[in-house]
């Protein structure tokens, strides 16, 4: 069979079985098979394939044709024009997510220069955090995951882009971790309803872990966490930015309001929904955040660069101590290097966000 044939093949099989964009997925996956790139589909269509990359051919065919999305076939995806690792660990990123990177960069944009501190809750494989670190050159950012799997995914992504000395990704639950200033707070919580889930399409339901799509009763009891959080960790000239599902604007609002939130706002996406909730610490919050420090302090790991190994709970309390010493020795220094997870949480992001 010549590559033209396969080509056209598999665009028919992959449309007979109601996938999306048939021919993309077909030219990507006979691309992997063959090993070829997208000129040599163009250049000699009518040559022949061997019967190793026919076979291999047909593997990949039948996982796409059961539903699993050309993206975890691969093990990767481009997410704002990079390169990521993906796993099963992690939630699968989607184009759409790009308008919360959009939207972030819009409202920082005369401040793109500055060594501002990004915080990423629920980071999964770090696309939103790579995205922002790629835009923003002297960025330090923090990426908070409660799947040490994903944790261990999202470091290696940002270490494989080269943000490892300007990135740290810690271990646990928005809700339990969060210590320190931070300029722009970023998050795609889960936000579907749990009732909801079976009806999705088998590309997500089957391939992306339920804790990632997993938002409760009402889909919202992330954004109810993170909300309590919020006046702790935000400097006053902050903002955050969440993803939304698309009818989700006016609830998650509310429950941003009654945090004592300000200057909340909604951005749509390409098709017209609520895709991002944005908005600023209130009066209230920073008068509280200028008469004394926000501290909470929480066991967790941090990941360092080096590797991906945990420390003892013992050995990460030495680590942190270390760490506050060697910082006053080294306080001119406008970034930080360290990079994963693997000691207090709650003293590791105190030290991240000082300076």
């Amino acid at each position: 069979m010549t590559r033209a044939g396969a080509l056209q093949a598999l665009r028919a099989a992959f449309a007979d079985a109601g996938i999306d964009n048939p021919a993309l997925d077909a030219r990507l996956l006979l691309a992997a098979a063959a090993n070829l790139r997208r000129e040599d589909l163009i250049c000699e269509p009518e040559r022949e394939l061997g019967r190793d990359e026919l076979g291999r051919l047909q593997a990949l065919a039948r996982r796409r044709i059961a539903r699993e999305p050309v993206s975890r076939i691969l093990g990767r995806r481009e997410f704002w024009g990079l390169a990521l690792s993906l796993s099963p660990d992690v939630l699968d990123p989607r184009p759409e997510t790009e308008i919360l990177v959009e939207t972030v960069l819009a409202t920082f944009d005369r401040r793109r220069q500055e060594p501002l501190r990004v915080l990423d809750l629920g980071a999964g494989s770090g696309a939103i955090l790579c995205a922002l670190l790629s835009e923003l050159p002297s960025a330090f950012g923090v990426a908070v995951e409660v799947s040490p799997a994903a944790a261990a995914l999202a470091r290696d992504n940002l270490a494989a882009l080269g943000f490892a000395r300007r990135s740290s990704v810690v271990v646990g639950r928005w809700d339990d971790a969060l210590v320190g200033d931070f300029d722009i707070v970023v998050s795609n919580p889960p936000y579907i309803a749990s009732g909801e889930i079976e009806n999705l399409e088998p590309e997500v339901r089957r391939h992306d872990p339920r804790v990632a799509l997993d938002g409760g009763k009402d889909g919202l009891d992330a954004y109810r966490a993170i909300a309590r959080s919020l006046g702790g960790i935000i400097k006053p000239r902050g903002a955050f930015f969440f993803e939304i599902g698309a009818a989700q604007g006016e609830a998650v609002l509310k429950i941003l309001a009654a945090a004592g939130m300000a200057d909340l706002a909604l951005t749509r996406d390409l098709a017209g929904h609520d895709r991002v909730a944005q908005g600023r610490l209130g009066a209230a919050d920073e008068a509280l955040r200028k008469q004394a420090p926000w501290r909470k302090t929480k066991k967790g790991l941090v990941l360092s660069s080096e590797s991906s190994s945990a420390r003892s709970p013992s050995e990460s309390r030495a680590a942190a101590g270390s760490s506050r010493r060697l910082r006053s020795a080294s306080a001119k220094r406008s970034r930080l290097t360290t990079s994963r997870e693997t000691s207090s949480v709650g003293n590791t992001l105190d030290q991240l966000a000082a300076n």
